[in-house]
């Protein structure tokens, strides 16, 4: 039997943001569930099971799209989780970052690695200092 759209999404939610992926959902349940039906359904149901991107590549995708949007750290914080948990390294991450610095500034990349800077933490994760 073919999942529906929910479970298809409900399952991609959780491989890749696990349970900080869940606790949105779950936030949303007494004042928006609505939202986070769409959210399991469209992002992750549909998007985030296309062929063609593999999920390091969607959630790097992911992590430019919300630094470059500015003003979206609780995103960022759910997608650096999901992009360590989908094997993204945290050199990785920053580095993605780092590439962003000549197409949307100093200031959104700074709040972009403040957050990476807490997941690395709270995840006991450090990140090598490379010199050039």
């Amino acid at each position: 039997m073919e999942l529906s759209r929910f479970e298809k999404g409900l399952k991609k939610l959780s491989e890749v943001d696990g349970h900080v992926g869940e606790h949105v959902i779950e936030s949303l349940n007494d004042i928006a569930p609505d939202l986070g039906k769409y959210i399991i359904e469209f992002a992750f149901g549909d998007i985030y099971c296309r062929e063609n991107l593999n999920l390091q590549e969607r959630e790097i995708i992911t992590l430019s799209s919300l630094l470059t949007l500015g003003g979206c750290e609780n995103q960022l914080e759910v997608h650096i989780n999901g992009a360590l948990n989908v094997g993204i390294t945290p050199q990785k991450i920053i580095e993605v970052f780092i590439q962003c610095i000549p197409y949307t500034g100093f200031p959104r990349v700074l709040n972009a690695v403040g957050v990476a800077k807490k997941i690395f933490k709270l995840r006991n994760l450090g990140v090598e200092k490379t010199i050039v």
